[in-house]
């Protein structure tokens, strides 16, 4: 056992487990009885087993085992449960032989949840009247599933919790028998239940698995379904997208790429999709966006249903890369397995990318290797150059430490040294190695090393060499560049936004491919990468050069201020990757004080005339960021809102409000991004045609004046400059949406009010039970980038901490976690980076501590940043005109 896990006793190895669950209530307690019966093997005499469950009542155990033909049945005398550690430990009288063959039987009983976690209740609002036996509650109706990643199973069955510890699953359930069941393989037989009124479905064997991956779901589900194209065991393999009743059809697009993307998978991997069906599951409470549950997929509705006629665009490449990552998973996680969750980033991070790399294949005009760029680097950016990040592959001893590692590290920096990877590899050789590595662990678990050495195999190079530091340290590098006539240098360092990196800090050397890119071609060839902490590069044409073409490389590049200038006077040359990077590198120098404010500023009046909403959206978030940070100087504060006026104007003037019939995708984003940019920036025809539109829309006069991709930036704008009524209108509209992504557009708007008073009345709202706990950092967040909304947030939690905050969300702390860092990590100001300190000094943070260690630190650093480029960001703007 490895010292740094809290791992179970090795004695006992489950090879399958068969699960019954029965007299399920699907009101009051919602309790229900369960059976499970594990085969075993037992490896050493032992009086006593011990395996995970939490919030289960255990009524009997026992172990069976033969010899000869007499079977031996002991009971377990004492059943003792260690609830910090999520643990129950059967105690025998007489000690149990080793054994290969032995069967642990546990008789229980459990409760569906309202945590999502482990098996539990979504309540919702049925589209159409439902079948007479759903659950309900007065107007709200209830579906039950599952949600076991990372360490959950054992909320629903006692059971060996950890992911190496691979067997079969059988499962069965009693239900009712208008209501359908869905498992991870297809239903085996049905027969009467032990009620009358009930029917008892069973399922097919699974694979040998993790336990994280084990699924059910029951719930007055219907379907649509699509078949693969490509012949499975010489049969064309069911699709289906299920959801309650009346939302069947807003599952069609999901459908569409599914079934496509498990071929093209089958195809680059070079291994047929293992199971013989595959399920989507719409379900409408969700604590992450999707779960990858081999052969049912489970998914937020926002990231799986899309409705044509009412849903904003934005969430058509939402569900297309969601549906692409969760199938990816089917082979990369699921018939591989990481052995422990420090190695999480072999999963997530290996899904994100080549969920991105499907969604390109059949959406080559979404561009979304530059959304990529813009979304993925930049985030994982934010949180890795701060000193409160960690490693890739992170040490994590249990339950409580692995949820908050499915964080922006794992995921997005996980898939963008990847990518990082793969284009020094090359896509096709990066691949073979993959499929070389899935081929050679499949069903079982393998480690960050296995997946090196397929690929230095495949490949011909020592990927570990250059690929550890990476992956075991904290951490990127910043390339300085110092120019001279005919050369560079270049000199690698860690950079942190607080730009204060001290001696111990920067020992890390990473491999870092320069691509660099001239006036004559992309020379990376021949330059190749950088592995010492400093180089000269002979030969660069000054004319036009630029590093790290296409942002490959997950690093950023501080240029010296005349060269950033003339590449922003040669933007024509540059990639739309290119310049997301450039814009992002000079905003984060700006704030590590390695450039300046003022740099940033003058470096972005040069694409006023930019056209891509890819490129805008790194400007107008960039920009956001630097306003947050100044949020409380009113006077620079005005200075940066007359600057965002002035540059998104001549942009939002010229794109209109119209959508005509054949628009691509990324035109009706930057409509919606440069009319909201605008018109919260206080451009007076945008806010006026913005309101009328929306009085309009919101008294019933002209439901069609708001077009379903505006509703966003109508809302916001309505709710910033409209006061009380134009709130109160989309509390109202919150209420009664039937659009699948209503709800959610309407907390972000509503939290976007310019009144403290009303941001209080949010907060209330917010946390009352007309707002599902899944939604709540929704609305957090939009509070958490309005001035009006932070400090009646940060009064609000904690006034209502042990009343409301801790006890509403901690049932989930992965709920928590995202709330606090959400809400805090904005502010700028010293009194609160003190405040927050002080507040949660005495508490326990054991499973938020991570988060909010991340909040301080990015408190903290806006703090420096503000105190340190005040004075200059106030006289560029006097001298440019904005005071």
């Amino acid at each position: 056992m490895a010292s740094d896990r809290d791992t179970l006793p090795k004695t006992v190895q489950p090879s399958n487990y068969a699960i019954s669950l029965y007299d399920l209530e699907h009101g009051g307690t919602f309790g229900y009885q369960g059976t499970v019966a594990i085969d075993v093997e037992i490896n050493e005499p032992t009086a006593g087993i011990t395996l995970n469950s939490i919030q289960l009542d255990i009524s009997t155990a026992e172990v069976r085992t033969e010899h000869g033909k007499t079977e031996q049945v002991l009971k377990a005398s004492i059943i003792s449960y260690d609830e910090k550690r999520h643990r129950v430990t059967l105690a025998f009288d007489t000690e149990i032989p080793a054994t290969s063959q032995a069967s642990l039987v546990i008789r229980f009983r459990g409760t569906m949840n309202n945590l999502m976690a482990g098996f539990y209740r979504s309540r919702y609002k049925p589209a159409v009247l439902a079948a007479p036996s759903v659950a309900r509650d007065d107007e709200f109706h209830y579906m039950f599933s599952t949600q076991f990643e990372s360490c959950d199973a054992r909320r629903a069955f006692p059971c060996f919790d950890e992911p190496n510890l691979k067997a079969s699953f059988d499962f069965e359930i009693e239900i009712p028998e208008d209501q359908v069941a869905l498992s991870n393989m297809p239903e085996k037989a049905t027969r009467p239940g032990g009620k009358p009124g009930t029917k008892t479905v069973t399922f097919e064997r699974t694979p040998v698995m993790s336990t994280y991956l084990l699924a059910w779901a029951v719930g007055d589900f219907e379907y649509v379904e699509d078949f693969t194209r490509r012949k499975y065991g010489g049969k064309n393999l069911p699709v289906r997208v299920y959801t309650t009743k009346g939302l069947k059809e807003q599952g069609q697009f999901a459908l569409e790429n599914a079934h496509k993307i498990v071929d093209y998978f089958s195809e680059i991997f070079r291994i047929e999709y293992p199971l013989p069906k595959v399920d989507l599951l719409a379900v409408h409470e969700f604590s992450h966006g999707a779960m990858e549950n081999w052969g049912l997929i489970t998914y937020r509705t926002t990231a799986v249903l899309f409705d044509p006629e009412q849903s904003d665009q934005k969430y058509k490449n939402r569900i297309a890369y969601v549906v692409a990552h969760e199938l990816a998973h089917q082979w990369f996680g699921n018939l591989v397995t990481m052995d422990w969750w420090s190695e999480l980033w072999l999963n997530e991070g290996f899904a994100t990318w080549v969920g991105w790399i499907a969604t390109d294949h059949f959406y080559p005009e979404w561009k979304v290797w530059a959304q990529f760029v813009a979304e993925s680097y930049q985030t994982a950016f934010g949180l890795d150059s701060l000193r409160k990040s960690h490693p890739i592959e992170v040490a994590v001893r249990d339950a409580l430490e692995v949820d908050q590692i499915f964080d922006h590290i794992s995921y997005l920096k996980g898939s963008s040294v990847i990518r990082m990877l793969s284009a020094h590899l090359g896509i096709e050789r990066f691949l073979l190695g993959v499929s070389n590595y899935l081929k050679a662990h499949a069903y079982g678990n393998a480690t960050t090393g296995d997946l090196w050495s397929a690929l230095s195999d495949a490949s011909d190079q020592d990927v570990t060499a250059f690929m550890d530091p990476w992956i075991r340290k904290i951490g990127f590098p910043v390339l300085t560049v110092a120019e001279e006539p005919g050369q560079i240098s270049v000199k690698q360092s860690r950079f942190l936004l607080t730009g204060d990196v001290a001696p111990d800090e920067d020992t890390t050397t990473w491999w870092v491919p320069l691509g660099l890119a001239t006036a004559g071609e992309t020379t990376s060839a021949s330059v190749g990468a950088l592995t010492t902490k400093e180089d000269t590069i002979r030969g660069v044409d000054d004319s036009f050069y630029k590093l790290n073409s296409n942002q490959t490389g997950f690093y950023r590049t501080n240029y010296p201020p005349e060269r950033l200038a003339k590449l922003g006077a040669s933007k024509d040359r540059l990639s739309l990757e290119d310049k997301i990077g450039l814009i992002g590198d000079a905003a984060a120098l700006a704030q590590s004080g390695d450039g300046t404010t003022a740099g940033f500023l003058a470096f972005v009046e040069s694409f006023r005339n930019e056209t891509n909403y890819l490129v805008w959206n790194q400007i107008t978030s960039s920009l956001g960021s630097i306003r947050t940070v100044f949020a409380d100087d009113e006077q620079i504060s005005e200075g940066l809102r007359k600057f965002m006026l002035a540059l998104v104007s001549p942009a939002a003037e010229k794109i209109g409000w119209e959508f005509s019939p054949d628009e691509d995708f990324l035109k009706g984003q930057l409509r919606s991004l440069l009319l909201s940019s605008a018109g919260l920036s206080g451009h007076e025809a945008v806010v006026a045609e913005a309101r009328s539109r929306f009085a309009a829309y919101m008294d019933g006069s002209d439901k069609t004046a708001v077009h379903p991709s505006l509703r966003g930036a109508i809302f916001r704008v309505a709710v910033a400059h409209g006061g009380k009524p134009a709130y109160e209108a989309v509390k109202r509209e919150y209420a009664s949406t039937t659009s699948v992504d209503g709800k959610e557009i309407c907390l972000v708007s509503m939290g976007r009010s310019r009144s403290t008073d009303l941001a209080s009345s949010f907060l209330s709202f917010l946390f009352s039970d007309a707002v599902a706990v899944q939604d709540v950092h929704s609305g957090a967040s939009a509070l958490a980038a309005n001035q009006a909304g932070r400090r009646p947030m940060w009064e609000f939690i904690k006034r209502e901490w042990d009343s409301t905050v801790y006890p509403r969300l901690s049932g989930n702390m992965v709920v928590l976690e995202r709330f606090l860092r959400l809400a805090l990590s904005n502010f700028a100001a010293p009194d609160v980076e003190k405040d927050v300190a002080d507040f949660f000094q005495d508490k326990d943070c054991r499973g938020f501590d991570r988060g909010l260690a991340v909040a301080k630190d990015s408190i903290h650093g806006k703090v420096a940043y503000r105190e340190r480029d005040r004075d200059v960001v106030q006289e560029w703007l006097g001298a440019h005109g904005y005071l």
